[in-house]
């Protein structure tokens, strides 16, 4: 059923990655569909933001903005070296 989600699945089905469950993965069956991210502002023109790296589909309303402080971010981010392979295939330097 593919609208359950409280049991591990391979990650975008793939078999060669290990099972995980909703909250090691970035998928958007969620059970609060409401994401944090960090971007940069390009421009503002009035009212418009401009922004670049967000980690969000074209098109994403944004609720809120809040200016990130070095202090509250996390310096010690530890991931399976699956998840860095993963990401490898989606950015190239």
């Amino acid at each position: 059923d593919h609208g359950d989600h409280r049991e591990p699945r391979p990650n975008r089905g793939r078999p060669d990655l290990p099972p995980v469950g909703v909250f090691a993965g970035r998928g958007p069956r969620r059970p609060n569909r409401i994401g944090v991210t960090c971007c940069a502002i390009e421009s503002v023109h009035g009212r418009e933001l401009t922004v670049v790296g967000l980690d969000a589909v074209s098109g994403t309303p944004v609720i809120d903005l809040k200016p990130v402080m070095a202090e509250f971010l996390p310096d010690d981010v530890k991931q399976p070296e699956w998840v860095s392979h993963l990401m490898s295939e989606y950015f190239q330097p």
